[in-house]
Order: structure tokens, then sequence, then C-alpha cells
């Protein structure tokens, strides 16, 4: 891989995608409307588009050709099906960011073959007419079925880290800090995480590989939602208000009612070496408390 093209890269991971293709000599082309400043400097080239106008795409990368584009603001079957006409042309693989929710609720632990995008019925909708889980859902059955370079989507869970615009993870730092409560169905429900360092080059990497299929990414090993809660504690020096009458006010971000949990072995099984979540979860959880005392979210 020498070239690459990011549609979005400038929020949360897409920097650490960028930044991980930069730091393996890659040439950088981000696409995106221009709104958003970024930090790269004159390493990467820009250029502006509408990721959802096929038009828009096909004037702006006319007559150009990247070995990789890396999507990460496809949310839906429209967006998808503007990927595959407009850069029919334009490369020979391509790499979604994609989601855990495409495999729904149904059970603890997912598999790749739990969700199979090949066969999945194509409806065709904007991003604003469909839920997330459904839109990235189609948005991997379009490409599948239609693409005419290979394809890969990289399912992740929930990602942590710096700059990150959810506030998922403030939200329960704060609330402890409060002393206000915090709504959870299942507080022994488990969940991967993954960080937004491990994200990015995760997906650099898929675009190195060129592997193609769904294909999860996580740490290694799994954390209860008590045992986040107690990591919260010991920083805070608080005991948390945990309860099971889950209000609008206090409803856990995390709240599930049972585990939700995806298998990272093929990728494994591939070569790619993840990180323990143990090792960089507290550190992290360490640093957003400190910075809550600081800066107070509300």
């Amino acid at each position: 891989m020498k070239t690459a093209l990011v549609l979005g890269g400038t929020r949360f991971f897409g920097t650490n995608l960028v930044e991980e293709l930069l730091a393996k000599k890659v040439q950088v082309t981000i696409a995106n409307r221009g709104q958003r400043e970024d930090s790269f400097g004159d390493r990467v080239e820009r250029i502006k588009l509408d990721r959802v106008e096929k038009q828009s795409i096909i004037e702006a990368t006319r007559g150009r050709k990247w070995d990789v584009v890396f999507d990460q603001i496809c949310y839906s079957s429209h967006g998808a099906l503007v990927a595959v006409d407009a850069f029919r042309d334009s490369t020979n693989h391509y790499v979604l960011t994609s989601t855990l929710s495409v495999y729904g609720s149904s059970k603890e632990h997912f598999h790749e073959e739990d969700f199979d995008p090949y066969t999945y019925p194509i409806s065709y909708a904007r991003k604003e007419n469909i839920s997330y889980q459904e839109g990235k859902r189609q948005a991997e059955a379009v490409l599948f079925q239609k693409a005419p370079f290979s394809v890969t989507a990289v399912r992740i869970p929930i990602v942590l880290g710096d700059n990150d615009y959810t506030n998922r993870l403030r939200f329960h730092i704060d609330k402890v800090m409060h002393q206000e409560e915090i709504g959870f169905p299942d507080i022994d429900a488990q969940l991967n995480f993954i960080s937004r360092e491990e994200a990015g080059a995760f997906l650099a990497w898929c675009g190195e590989q060129k592997l193609k299929g769904p294909i999860n990414a996580c740490s290694n090993g799994v954390i209860s939602l008590k045992e986040l809660m107690s990591l919260i504690e010991t920083e805070t020096n608080q005991q948390a208000k945990i309860t099971k009458r889950v209000t609008d006010e206090n409803a856990s971000p995390y709240g599930l009612d049972h585990s939700w949990t995806m298998s990272n072995e093929k990728a494994s099984f591939w070569g790619y070496e993840f990180s323990d979540v143990r090792q960089w979860l507290p550190p992290l959880i360490k640093k957003k408390v400190a910075e809550a005392k600081i800066v107070p979210l509300y």
C-alpha cells in the first residue's frame, strides 16, 4: 500500500488511522466537506467532497486512483452504493469501518459468520431514515454484494480514548464524582472495548493485508460493567450509586440487559496481536478522572 484515500479521518480514531498510515510512509489523501480542522499539516493532501453525493465524489476524484480507500463515514445502503459507483475505477480495495452492532443482541458472543452481508437483503435508504445498526448492515451488504473491488468490513465495539466526542465514559465518571445514580439493567454484563489507538492501527493493518470479508477487532479480554465501575470508584475514591431503576437521566450509555461481546480470533489467526484491555483501560480511566476534576463536563 503506497497510496490511501481516507473518507473522514479528522475525528476521534480516524486521526489515529491517518497517523498510522503516515508512519507507514503511505501517501494519504483525506476527503471530507472541509469543515473540520486537522493537525496533519502538509503531510496529507486534502480534497473536498460530499460523501453521500455520487457526482460530488466523481468530480473530486476524477482521474485519481488509490491503492486502498478507507471509509470512516458510511452509514447506509445509499452511502455504500454511492461508493460502489464513484470508486469503481479509483481503487482495488476498500476498508469499511463497521460495528459490533451489526450482530444485534440475540446472544452474548459473536463471530464473523453470525452476520452474513453476502446474503442480507438490501433495502435502499439514506442514513437519516434508518437506524445505526441497520444502516451499517446495509452498508456491508451493498459493498460485499455489488462492489467491483475487494472489501474488508472492520467490525469494532465501543472505542475509548482521548477526544471521545460521545463522552460515554465521562458520563460514568461524572455521575460517580457528583454522587448521582447510574442505571444499569445488568451490572454483571460483560463488554469488549478497543482503544482509539488500536482501532486506528488495526484499520491501517487491514489496508496492508487487504483481507477480504468481515473481520472483528477488539482488545483481548472482556470487562464487566461492575469491574468498569470499580475502576472508576478506585480513581475517584467514591462509591458509585448503582440502581436497576433506569430513567432517561440516569441510564448508562453502556447499559445492557446481558453480555454483548465478540471474538477476535480471526484477526489473531491472520497475525494481528491485540493488546489486553486491562493494560490500557485503567490508565485511561485515571487520566479521565484527573481531567474531570479540572474541567467539569457540566
